[in-house]
């Protein structure tokens, strides 16, 4: 039979996966981060996707939209995995703006400027992800190792296409 607790008065099953609560709460704090920051470059890849101008437009528009919807899914397995590690995905402007490590425009890029902030961004989703890695090796959590490689290899793609564009 599992093992119940009470939480407000309702009865919740214990989460036993075999990571320990302390392994699970730091895992899901990192993954926190990460999908602060996979959010933060979510909206402003999409917002360079509607205001990119220039002679570029059409395959800058183009790209853009392409890594905001894959964004757009990463960002939901990012959330269901912090839930199915018994957490609570955020899931609010404000609290994405107290632990992203992305920088929110505070002026209107150029369309090269665009493509190098985007970059510079993926590079920060490398090393959040980066950061995450050894808590999940420690614990064997190898469901967000697999997500945390597979969100490796994307953005490392998508920051060298974007670089190879300012060359």
């Amino acid at each position: 039979m599992p093992d119940l607790k009470t939480l407000n008065g309702t009865e919740t099953m214990e989460i036993n996966i075999g990571i320990s609560a302390d392994d699970r709460k730091a895992i899901a704090e990192g993954l926190s981060r990460l999908l602060a920051d996979s959010y933060m470059v979510y909206l402003k890849t999409h917002n360079y996707h509607w205001n990119v101008t220039g002679k570029l437009f059409h395959s800058l528009h183009e790209m853009f939209e392409e890594q905001y919807t894959e964004l757009a899914e990463a960002i939901d397995v990012i959330a269901e995995r912090i839930r199915a590690l018994g957490y609570r995905a955020p899931g609010s402007f404000r609290e994405y703006t107290e632990i992203t490590s992305i920088e929110e425009d505070t002026d209107r890029p150029e369309a090269l400027e665009m493509v190098r902030r985007l970059a510079v961004d993926n590079e920060t989703i490398i090393r959040t992800a980066r950061e995450v890695l050894p808590a999940c090796d420690e614990a064997g959590d190898e469901a967000s190792i697999d997500l945390l490689t597979q969100r490796l290899d994307v953005h490392s793609k998508t920051a060298w296409m974007l670089r190879s564009h300012l060359e």
